[in-house]
């Protein structure tokens, strides 16, 4: 009898993860960095498609998260010695997301449990990550906490709790603001429905950023052929200087 019992529970598990899946649209799908670019506005909405009516003991919640190009980073830190400030000291952060946003409905703590975060990788605790570090300094978690605390200041590491708005647990929307200072390259984008903290279902799609025009052209230059690219810079530098020499040179006359 508890055989048959657990049959029907694999049975119906299944199905009921796929009772309410996600229908997701977004403002635009790339964006563009150009000499003007000062950041970007990114509207993610959809819907919940249903093939049932849907539960009512638990409450719907919806988890975004934008992901940036990873990255390693070497997180110092500073000490005063003899009335200066030298290196004391230093972590390697080897999963480092150049840009990193997550929106939610409720209090992340609330709509997604410590389990699906563990799996899914959602809060930012667990996107920034390191290996190993605990074998270079003692304190490496205050490495990380100092490596989120900058670049939440600087905007690449958002927060929203509260910031997706749900309507009659079917439409659900929500902005997410993307610095000046953004990497080139597919910035991967999560869409998670939970109940209860579980994960019901789950969309991912890209948002790819690139370089246009000469923010695209130098870029190119710099990275394809860095002796033409330094040359270049020289050149322009020497220019630069002399009409500038020329130019104070005519005032004073």
């Amino acid at each position: 009898m508890r055989r048959l019992a657990a049959l029907l529970l694999l049975l119906i598990l299944p199905w009921t993860a796929q009772a309410e899946e996600v229908v997701l649209g977004l403002s635009q799908d790339e964006v563009a960095i150009t000499a003007t670019f000062d950041g970007s506005s990114i509207l993610i909405f959809g819907a919940v498609k249903r093939e049932a009516p849907p539960p009512t003991d638990l409450p719907l919640d919806v988890v975004i998260a934008v992901q940036g190009p990873t990255e390693t980073v070497t997180v110092r830190k500073k000490a005063r010695r003899f009335g200066i400030w030298i290196n004391s000291g230093a972590v390697e952060i080897d999963v480092a997301p150049s840009f990193y946003a997550v929106a939610t409905t409720r209090p992340l703590s609330v709509a997604l449990s410590q389990t699906e975060d563990l799996r899914h990788r959602v809060s930012l605790d667990r996107a920034v990550r390191t290996i190993g570090a605990a074998e270079e300094a003692q304190d490496a978690p205050s490495y990380l906490a100092a490596l989120k605390r900058l670049r939440q200041g600087e905007g690449s590491y958002l927060v929203r709790e509260g910031a997706v708005a749900l309507d009659q647990e079917t439409l659900f929307r929500t902005s997410i603001r993307m610095p000046a200072n953004l990497t080139v390259g597919n910035y991967k984008t999560r869409i998670f429905l939970t109940r209860g903290g579980q994960v019901v279902d789950s969309y991912e799609t890209v948002i790819y950023v690139h370089k246009v025009g000469l923010e695209r052209w130098t870029f190119s230059l710099a990275h394809e052929q860095p002796l033409v690219y330094g040359a270049l810079s020289l050149i322009i530098a020497i220019a630069a200087g002399w009409a500038a020499s020329a130019a104070f040179a005519a005032l004073r006359r």
